[in-house]
């Protein structure tokens, strides 16, 4: 950790890789310690890897195991101290040296936001897709305002806020863990808060790589409504998304479709972990902010 000074926010920064993008890896995390005017501990988790190379004062945490991206960024969290937590994925940057400070002035600014996400570009000028901003009416990337999900790749949070949220959703592994996070920020009475003038760098990736993309995405979209809605409104928000997949690949995707199928049944037959349903005052503000949780 760099020497505290009086004045300066503390940040913890975890740093989440698999060792299989080393130069991704060293520009993300030398993008971090070339913030001013913050104090930071930053460690790299290596999930199944054993990180080396690090720059001078970044902890290194081996995972046996690959455990999945919340776990891994779970675990970093215990290694940090800060009060201000920041996440970073491997392929992530973040281009201007003010960042973090600008940032933690908008939280200090208003109480209210309890997790900011920046705007993501890519670093060689590819057009960045629409699912990077996270509303439903996507409307300019520039423009910020209260969300329900997150794009998880450079999030930051209020320490407290974070630890009062449970954490990241260990069972996902991948995929939605970040729509969980959102709304437990918003039964803390806070919003989440996309800050579409601040900028984090991110290369434009199909998220279908992953092998497991379809099954995961639909298991834990049902996951996510058994541990976080309220029974009345887990069969709305299933059968909302469950339609949405339908009219989206029905006809011009019948392989992806079979296997968002089979994930959804895994979600409704498997253990999805602790249930800790939305107060209703919750789900009250989330339909007055344009985003009732049934979609």
């Amino acid at each position: 950790m760099s020497v505290p000074e009086p004045g300066r926010p503390t940040v913890g920064v975890v740093v989440l890789t698999q060792g299989t993008r080393p130069g991704d890896l060293d520009r993300g995390i030398r993008s971090v310690l070339a913030q001013q005017d913050v104090t930071l501990d930053v460690v790299c988790v290596g999930n199944g890897w054993q990180p080396t190379g690090l720059p001078v004062g970044v902890q290194a945490l081996a995972l046996p195991t690959n455990l999945g991206i919340p776990a891994g960024r779970n675990r970093g969290v215990s290694l940090v101290t800060g009060e201000y937590l920041f996440f970073l994925d491997d392929d992530a940057s973040i281009p201007d040296s003010n960042f973090l400070i600008t940032a933690i002035d908008k939280l200090r600014a208003d109480p209210r936001i309890g997790l900011l996400q920046p705007r993501v570009e890519d670093p060689m000028g590819v057009q960045s897709p629409r699912r990077w901003i996270p509303r439903i009416r996507k409307g300019e990337a520039t423009t910020p305002g209260p969300v329900f999900s997150v794009w998880e790749g450079a999030v930051l949070l209020p320490r407290a806020v974070f630890d009062a949220t449970g954490g990241w959703a260990e069972p996902f592994f991948y995929a939605h863990e970040g729509i969980e996070l959102a709304w437990r920020v918003w039964d803390q009475g806070r919003v989440a808060w996309y800050a579409g003038d601040l900028v984090a760098n991110h290369p434009v990736i199909l998220p279908t790589r992953h092998a497991d993309y379809y099954r995961l995405n639909a298991r834990n979209r049902v996951w996510l409504a058994r541990r976080n809605l309220p029974v009345l409104f887990v069969p709305l928000y299933v059968g909302s998304w469950t339609a949405i997949q339908v009219l989206r690949w029905g006809l011009n995707n019948r392989p992806a479709l079979r296997a968002w199928f089979g994930g959804w049944r895994e979600g409704w037959r498997s253990d999805p972990g602790p249930r800790h349903p939305l107060r209703a005052r919750t789900v009250w503000r989330m339909t007055r902010a344009g985003r009732p949780p049934i979609i």
